[in-house]
């Protein structure tokens, strides 16, 4: 357990600077919204993470005890804060002096797991691990938030060169149609959501705890919805036809002139993309990405469906492999058009390449209670005005998400890497 605990803690402190490698100090420094975040912060936050919920709960002094005030992220028991919105004004420290904070707290935690007895490891581990996984979300965020900050850049900067073609699995033209959806149905019944209790390995606590619910028979899309009928949505006036919307929906869409997903514009019969490679036109086969709830919502609408609860999704999902998605390791940061059929128990493509949002909000679990502590605010606190979002993305490293893994956000996001999948309900 020990080996492992110190490979693993080494391998995701490391992704995190090797995802920050091809950005200057100037660019570390951009937060283009206040949903989001500069990179450099976002190294430092995960390194405070560590120093304060692992070393400080063992007596180990910070770094630097003025920075917990500026890298507290929304930990009220844990102190006060720097306001989130503002975070792009902290140019000091700098991200040399970040870089040297991540390598201090690493050598003190490298120390403590690694002489720490049989029952100080036992007790080390929980934290680590969700010290671990958070980082792991940190670094979705980082690529996002960058993406965001590029994309409001006149000179539209990649975050990377441009990969060829063949490392991206692109397969078909930009007009290629995309496989004709066919249909998983579920019976319905009585099924179980969330992670059983007695697991060996780490899961989030709003994933808990396991329980009953009952579904009414449905069927599931066998792939993703895509860039190809997003643009017949569009062609048909979907932007401009209010009996599609939800009301806040149909608000946002009139004030915002909303008319393309974020990062994207119609060229033509193109749609032209920003993503971390610069400009580039999509192919109308591969996977919507970076819509908002409404926006999926008005879509699946129009396209005769509806979009999954999570507990439908969770269903299907349960037969499926989440290590064969299109995740970041791959390396086309991307969504990418189905490159494997649809089992005949799973529909393709349920992780990575974009989270789907789903029908469900953002709550409780039957029997769900918060960890004491500041941890307890991890999750708990957010149960309220956030739509539920499952499978992962093409941002998110392989192995972090699973069936019963629940992203959130609120519905008007679209700087996530963000699309759909259709449901519909079957008559029994």
């Amino acid at each position: 357990m020990r080996d492992a605990l110190l490979e693993r803690f080494q391998a995701v402190r490391g992704a995190t600077e090797a995802l920050a490698a091809p950005l200057s100090p100037e660019d570390q420094q951009l937060q283009s919204m206040p949903s989001a975040s500069p990179t450099k912060w976002h190294r430092a936050h995960t390194t405070w993470f560590f120093e304060t919920f692992v070393l400080a709960a063992r007596g180990i002094a910070p770094v630097d005890a003025r920075w917990g005030l500026l890298f507290n992220s929304y930990y009220e028991a844990a102190g006060p804060r720097h306001p989130r919105p503002r975070r792009g004004i902290l140019s000091r420290p700098s991200c040399q002096e970040i870089a040297a904070y991540r390598r201090a707290v690493d050598g003190r935690m490298l120390e403590l797991i690694g002489c720490a007895d049989d029952r100080a490891l036992g007790e080390l581990r929980p934290v680590v691990e969700l010290g671990l996984a958070h980082e792991e979300q940190h670094q979705e965020l980082l690529l996002t938030d960058i993406l965001s900050a590029f994309a409001d850049s006149p000179l539209r900067p990649a975050y990377r060169a441009a990969l060829p073609a063949a490392l991206t699995g692109a397969r078909r033209e930009p007009g290629a149609a995309a496989d004709p959806v066919r249909w998983h149905e579920h019976p319905g019944g009585v099924t179980e959501l969330g992670a059983p209790s007695g697991r060996e390995t780490f899961v989030f606590d709003n994933e808990t705890p396991r329980h009953r619910v009952f579904l009414e028979p449905f069927a599931l899309a066998s792939r993703l919805v895509t860039v190809g009928e997003w643009k017949a949505f569009r062609a048909a006036g979907g932007y401009a036809t209010p009996s599609l919307w939800l009301s806040d929906g149909w608000d946002r869409v009139r004030t915002a002139g909303i008319d393309a997903p974020a990062y994207a514009r119609l060229e033509g019969g193109a749609l032209v993309v920003f993503g971390v490679d610069g400009e580039r036109e999509a192919c109308d086969d591969e996977p919507l990405a970076h819509v908002d709830y409404y926006e999926a919502d008005a879509l699946a609408r129009f396209l005769g469906a509806r979009l999954p609860t999570e507990a439908e999704w969770e269903a299907h999902a349960r037969r499926a492999a989440p290590e064969r998605g299109n995740f970041r390791e791959d390396g086309a940061l991307r969504p990418l058009a189905a490159a494997a059929a649809a089992t005949r128990d799973a529909p393709a493509q349920l992780f990575g390449d974009v989270w789907e949002w789903t029908g469900s909000s953002y709550e409780a679990y039957p029997g769900y209670a918060p960890a004491a502590g500041a941890l307890g605010e991890y999750n708990g606190k957010f149960m309220v005005g956030q739509r539920v979002l499952r499978g992962g993305s093409c941002f998110s490293p392989r192995g972090h998400v699973r069936a019963t893994y629940r992203n959130f956000w609120h519905p008007d996001t679209r700087l996530q890497v963000t699309g759909l999948r259709l449901a519909r309900s079957v008559k029994p």
